[in-house]
């Protein structure tokens, strides 16, 4: 890990990065390494238990609850969204993806809760930002800041008024399947996305600085948020930390979580152990996992988003890499990377599972430096 904690190292010695956890597990073997700071003023050192916005790697946690659902009987896969999202009845779509949202058609099906799941519903981020569509949903959306969302009922009625950029299950889109998915699993449960994840998640598998809010017991070891500043160093962008003191209004499924590298493995490796929890509890079926990790799209659903995609399917929360595009693009590594830095994957033919944790804002879909050279690295 030498090699790791020099390039990372460099990473904050030139200011790109202010601090980072990575983690590397096979099986019982973990080496981690934490390098520079957790906060603003650069004088609390990274530690390993650290915690950190998950961002997007919040995903596969919130698409393994609603698996639960399913196998729990509440829900199946090929089930209407609309009997329990009944503001999502009767969607529209633009008659062309370059449409404006005015020019639409009604959907040729209904929404199900597989096309949440594999990321297909007709709401989501394409490789294009530009269409009338998706700017439409964007400026909904708040630019993907969970805190900022109003309540999921109002959240809900105004999604509805946004026309869908493809018909249901036509195309693999970005996001907003995911905050779906964590309104289902608290309407279908009668519980709120919390209090279920809680409870069928991270106290099972000891996951305690997981959630959707940060203890103020805690409050010292939350990372401080940062973006790439003009000259590429990064800045303190962290202007409504406290916010993540109370539960969000939303409790987004897409990015709303943070949490702790060891709490990411302890969930990676139930999955490796085709859904046991480290005392025995059955928490997901074999199947229930292979569902998960494996790619779920069509070659044609996998081309809508080129720029997302790249070589890569889409399972249930993460996406499933189908060809070696890179030295560390290994066919069936499953995960996703994080708008707050963060990456996050397992190997289930290996169970080698990476993790690293930052705190710099993603300005764009292409990963950034740091996260490639730790792909490298740990490859």
């Amino acid at each position: 890990m030498t090699a790791l904690h020099d390039t990372l190292h460099r990473y904050v010695e030139d200011g790109r990065l202010p601090g980072a956890v990575a983690l590397v597990a096979h099986g019982d073997d973990v080496e981690v390494v934490a390098v520079g700071h957790a906060d603003g003023d650069r004088n609390v050192p990274m530690a390993r238990d650290s915690v950190f916005r998950l961002a997007s790697t919040s995903k596969p946690i919130v698409a393994a609850a609603l698996m639960m659902l399913v196998e729990d009987g509440r829900v199946a896969l090929e089930d209407p969204v609309e009997r329990w999202l009944p503001e999502l009845a009767a969607p529209m779509v633009v008659r062309t993806p370059e449409s404006p949202v005015d020019d639409v058609v009604p959907a040729e099906r209904s929404i199900t809760v597989e096309d949440l799941l594999s990321s297909r519903p007709g709401w989501g981020f394409p490789a294009d930002f530009s269409l009338p569509a998706v700017r439409a949903l964007f400026a909904l959306q708040n630019g993907l800041v969970p805190h900022s969302y109003p309540a999921p009922a109002a959240w809900l009625a105004d999604l509805a008024k946004v026309p869908l950029l493809n018909q249901p299950g036509e195309a693999w889109l970005y996001n907003t399947a995911s905050d779906l998915q964590g309104v289902l699993i608290a309407r279908a449960s009668g519980s709120t996305l919390p209090e279920f994840m809680a409870e069928r998640i991270f106290e099972p598998l000891g996951m305690k600085d997981t959630g959707f809010s940060v203890p103020e017991r805690e409050w010292h070891r939350f990372t401080t948020a940062f973006r790439p500043g003009e000259d590429g160093t990064a800045e303190v962008a962290d202007t409504h930390a406290d916010d993540w003191k109370r539960l969000p209004d939303f409790p987004s499924g897409a990015g709303g979580l943070v949490s702790t590298a060891d709490d990411w493995l302890a969930f990676a490796r139930m999955l490796l152990a085709r859904g046991e929890s480290p005392d025995g509890r059955r928490l997901l079926s074999p199947e229930a996992v292979t569902r998960m990790t494996t790619d779920r799209l069509t070659p044609a659903q996998r081309e809508a988003s080129p720029l997302f995609l790249e070589g890569q399917g889409w399972g249930y929360g993460g996406s499933v890499d189908v060809a070696r595009t890179e030295p560390w693009t290994v066919p069936g590594r499953y995960g996703w990377v994080g708008g707050s830095g963060t990456t996050a994957h397992l190997i289930p033919a290996t169970a080698k599972v990476t993790i690293l944790l930052t705190q710099v804002a993603m300005t764009s879909p292409t990963p950034p430096a740091a996260m490639r050279d730790f792909w490298r690295i740990t490859a």
